[in-house]
């Protein structure tokens, strides 16, 4: 049986320290790993429902649904890339990490995907910060500047409301996700996920930018407090023949 409790890596960051930690939970009889920045609690394995359905709900809204080129913005444990990995074989991926311990944890291949992710051939895990990049005219291609994309989907705060860093909540307002929105294609989609229940006030927010938007509630069991509980997928799409 594996031990009880390791922490597995500790990193100084710029933005704080960042651990990698397990824990074996007697209950459930099981591993769980666990990305903390400081004392914010940033994924855990044990919860990954709504991150993979970021993933299959985003290339669902998709016409180019087989081979779209994607950006996911936050690495983490790799669920919603390794998703999207999954769910198109012909998909080119980006994966925007800000911090370089994470994309290090999976090149090595400690965390539970393995380095499934850093493996793929379709798939390019890049530091940066994904709020700068989606401002900048020059995008999420560090060699091709200006490329648009057909799926952008972003992991990163717990919610439009609840920020691991005050310096991101421009970029959920209206301008931050017209600048955004200008390195999608036409009929290119944006996916968000989100800690909480949907948001009314951010969702009429995404539709004075986008042709469309809507939220996905995904609901699933808690097994730590044996009941379900409820997170939420937004999606915006822009409009068909807007680049």
């Amino acid at each position: 049986m594996s031990a009880l409790f390791e922490e597995l890596d500790y990193c100084p960051t710029p933005i704080g320290a960042v651990t990698l930690r397990r824990r074996r939970d007697l209950k459930l009889n099981q591993d769980v790993f666990e990305i903390r920045l400081g004392d914010e609690s940033l994924m855990t394995s044990l919860f990954t429902a709504s991150e993979i359905a970021l993933a299959r709900l985003g290339l669902a809204a998709l016409d180019n649904a087989e081979a779209p080129a994607v950006v996911v913005g936050g690495l983490g444990l790799g669920y919603t890339a390794n998703a999207v990995l999954e769910g198109a074989q012909g998909a080119s991926l980006i994966v925007v990490e800000a911090l370089a311990p994470v994309i290090e944890w999976h090149e090595s291949g400690v965390l539970p995907l393995g380095n499934a992710v850093a493996a793929d051939p379709r798939c390019r895990l890049v530091q940066g910060d994904f709020f700068a990049m989606a401002t900048a005219q020059d995008g999420f291609d560090p060699s091709m500047p200006g490329r648009l994309f057909d799926a952008i989907l972003v992991d990163i705060d717990h919610s439009p409301d609840t920020l691991l860093n005050e310096g991101s909540a421009p970029f959920y307002q209206p301008d931050g996700l017209r600048r955004l929105a200008r390195h999608l294609r036409s009929g290119g989609v944006f996916g968000l996920w989100s800690d909480a229940l949907p948001n009314e006030t951010f969702l009429a927010r995404l539709a004075t930018v986008f042709a469309e938007a809507w939220a996905e509630p995904v609901a699933f069991h808690n097994p730590l407090q044996d009941r379900p509980f409820t997170q939420t997928v937004y999606l915006a799409r822009t409009e068909h023949g807007a680049s």
